[in-house]
């Protein structure tokens, strides 16, 4: 659902196609945070298994890595635009790389802080026993 959202976000953007499924692209924006975050929950909780405590910049990666996917989408998608000028290609990649560093925080803040939360849960229950 993200590879679509982010089709017709692109479009909107670089061909001046309109877009006006607001609400659908929230509803996929949620979902996506929910993945990042119970991808890194899972990541998280095999790397607390194998009794390896440092998730802290693991639990960010693994969900920050929906910016690498976004990154290389934008390049495919590079190629159905007719640039031919030099600044084209400037303000594309310019705009992609701030996008991306954008998704990157945001998608890796999410799923530091659920990583966070289920190490704050396992161990209290672990205090309590």
């Amino acid at each position: 659902a993200c590879l679509v959202e982010l089709f017709f976000i692109l479009s909107a953007i670089w061909m001046g196609q309109y877009y006006y499924l607001f609400g659908f692209l929230i509803c996929v924006f949620f979902l996506l945070l929910i993945m990042c975050a119970e991808v890194s929950l899972v990541c998280t909780y095999f790397q607390l298994c194998a009794e390896d405590y440092r998730w802290w910049w693991k639990s960010f990666w693994t969900a920050g890595s929906t910016a690498l996917y976004i990154f290389i989408y934008s390049w495919v998608y590079f190629a159905h635009l007719e640039a031919s000028l030099f600044v084209t290609y400037l303000l594309y990649f310019g705009y992609t790389v701030i996008l991306c560093g954008i998704m990157l925080m945001l998608t890796g803040s999410v799923g530091f802080l659920a990583s966070l939360w289920l190490t704050i849960r396992i161990f209290d229950a672990v205090k309590a026993e």
